[in-house]
């Protein structure tokens, strides 16, 4: 990210100094050539023209620069149509003659590279992405064309037809076969628009040749060449393009349809072969049985057993639960751990866990994993080891730490090739559901590993 910026502001420096040396340069070549007499009206106008067209030159690259580069890489909403405003008023701007052919190349580039750096494969094109590239492509041409000093009624057709024609695409695009789709007689009622939309464009030429072509009897053809590219090529442009892409997006949802069918289909079978009442009612026949047979142990480890099973499969499914709940679960996986190793007098277990006094919530498991990393990796039946944990609450904010030795895993371990959670999993959770709201630092030595977390429980939006 400070790379980017670093080109951006290079980048915008040297347009600035670009057009302040094109601005002495024409200046210079002015008073060499053309203007020797002081009180000449053509002397008072000359520098203000002068300096308007580069002063407008530069705000149409600001606007591009500021505006519309954070428009489009947004991505909490759309960008803003406006940024076709932009394009328009650039446009005007080239053909009045206040941006000069070199500069109109370096505009149309920087609009090609916003709408590139804006876009990604398979995602579908804005209303402004797609009119920011196609008004970029066009300015592009049209500046060449100048440049390689092409006749006047080429450029007449690139300064007048083709704008009115990309507009008119853009509307039949993303505007009105959106909204003719969703209703009835969708064909008739797209002939019967176009026909409106051709009066409208052919209203907008005249207004264009009469603005911008003085000598506007010389150019009747063009008149001639937007009948049919109004009536014709661009509606039936829009028409072909638009069902595509629409074919293209019903395949991709019926795909995802279809995938998501699968899933729910094996979550169901999986539903159907595990039935959670059976295994609550076998756990509780063995608790039992258990108490009867006077197997204290084994009955608390089976109650534990089956209260985390119960959470895993009711509350776990939520967004949020009881941070009272979750601290449950947690001591009851302690509870269990002891349970395994209460015959190995080399493993010391602490445990400093405060009940919260208020009724916090947080998102499930995400305290689990540095507990059940610590067990894991912490614990050795051969070795000295020691795990320690401390929880507590204050003033809505959750401090966990847990420390614990390292060991090498036994490799009869029967969790050996089992990662649980895991620590990149829940690092990714925490960065998702409590960005700036959680810190998590991990450390650890030769021989001891250290976790510390803070989570802020207020609620976030």
């Amino acid at each position: 990210m400070t790379k980017l910026q670093e080109v951006a502001k290079i980048e915008l420096i040297a347009f600035t100094a670009c057009a302040v040396v094109a601005f002495i340069v024409s200046a210079g070549a002015a008073v060499s050539e053309h203007i020797t007499i002081p009180n000449h009206i053509y002397y008072n106008r000359f520098w203000i023209n002068l300096f308007s067209t580069y002063v407008i030159t530069c705000l149409c690259y600001f606007l591009l620069f500021f505006y519309v580069n954070t428009e489009i890489e947004q991505k909490e909403r759309k960008p803003s149509n406006g940024i076709i405003l932009i394009c328009l008023l650039i446009h005007l701007c080239w053909v009045a003659g206040l941006i000069n052919e070199y500069f109109a190349l370096l505009l149309a580039i920087k609009m090609m590279v916003i709408f590139i750096t804006s876009t990604k494969d398979g995602e579908k094109l804005t209303l402004a992405q797609e009119g920011l590239m196609l008004f970029a492509l066009f300015l592009f041409q049209h500046a060449i064309c100048v440049i390689l000093n092409y006749n006047l009624d080429i450029r007449a057709v690139f300064s007048t037809l083709i704008p009115i024609a990309i507009l008119h695409y853009l509307y039949a695009v993303h505007v009105l076969l959106p909204e003719l789709s969703k209703t009835n007689k969708t064909g008739l009622k797209f002939i019967g628009r176009t026909i409106v939309n051709a009066v409208v464009t052919y209203l907008l030429l005249l207004m264009m040749v009469y603005t911008f072509y003085p000598a506007r009897d010389k150019f009747d053809y063009l008149y001639l060449m937007n009948m049919p590219a109004q009536f014709v090529v661009v509606p039936v442009l829009s028409w072909i393009i638009y069902k595509a892409r629409n074919k293209r997006e019903a395949e991709e949802i019926r795909s995802l349809k279809t995938e998501l069918g699968k899933a729910d289909a094996n979550l169901n079978f999986l539903k159907s072969q595990i039935n959670p009442h059976f295994l609550f009612n076998a756990l509780n026949t063995l608790y039992g049985t258990a108490l009867q047979e006077n197997a204290a142990r084994t009955g608390e480890g089976i109650q534990k057993l089956g209260d985390m099973m119960r959470f895993m499969l009711e509350e776990n499914v939520a967004d949020k639960t009881l941070l009272a709940t979750d601290i449950e679960y947690l001591k009851n996986y302690i509870s269990l751990q002891k349970l395994r190793i209460a015959t190995s007098p080399n493993i010391h277990i602490e445990t400093d866990i405060e009940e919260p006094q208020e009724q916090y919530l947080i998102a499930p498991m995400m305290l689990l994993p540095f507990v059940e990393n610590a067990f894991k990796h912490g614990i050795s039946l051969n070795n000295p080891s020691q795990v320690r944990i401390t929880l507590q609450t204050k003033a809505a904010k959750l401090y966990l730490d847990v420390s614990n030795s390292i060991n090498k895993a036994n490799e009869n371990d029967p969790e050996k090739s089992h990662g649980g959670i895991g620590l990149q999993n829940v690092k990714q959770r925490l960065s998702l559901l409590y960005p700036n709201h959680h810190e998590l630092i991990i450390r650890d030595n030769a021989k001891e590993f250290f976790v510390h977390l803070t989570i802020d429980l207020t609620e976030i939006d």
